[in-house]
């Protein structure tokens, strides 16, 4: 249990204070994410790509409000992983679907983003965040805390905050 939470400490780090202290940068969380998200338009989020293509501002706008959005979305599956235990198979399966969906969900975000940057820095620190977001499949005790801190370090410094 001490791993687990030194594990979500480091989390909390790399998506920022907001995304594990329940205060945002955005009031809405980002498409895709979470249990209640809506599915996106296609047109809708071709234009949406359109409009980060190469914005390396806003494409670390969308990066830090997709990261306090999965930081939300992260805890509360944390939660529900920590319900589920001792109840039937079925309910431990269902937490544990949802957790990796999230996962899957979060990592795609990332990699669409770094597909969007002309900015060779914030390219490389997105991949590399997708690729370690991936590898978690929801397991928090797979979480490297000085992996994290130095892609968030890398990408606090491709997007100008370091």
């Amino acid at each position: 249990m001490r791993r687990d939470l030194a594990a979500v400490a480091a989390l909390c780090t790399v998506l920022g204070a907001a995304a594990c202290s329940g205060t945002s940068a955005s009031p809405t969380p980002a498409p895709g994410l979470g249990s209640g998200a809506a599915w996106v338009n296609p047109s809708a989020a071709a234009s949406a790509d359109a409009a980060l293509s190469g914005n390396t501002k806003a494409i670390c706008a969308q990066a830090v409000r997709t990261g306090t959005a999965f930081g939300k979305t992260f805890m509360a599956d944390l939660q529900l992983q920590i319900d589920a235990k001792g109840k039937s198979a079925q309910v431990a399966a269902a937490a544990k679907q949802k957790v990796e969906q999230d996962v899957s969900n979060y990592s795609y975000a990332l990699a669409d983003m770094s597909k969007l940057a002309n900015n060779a820095a914030l390219k490389a620190a997105l991949k590399r965040m997708s690729q370690q977001v991936k590898v978690l499949k929801g397991d928090v005790t797979k979480i490297d805390p000085s992996k994290v801190s130095a892609v968030s370090a890398t990408l606090d410094k491709a997007c100008g905050k370091g």
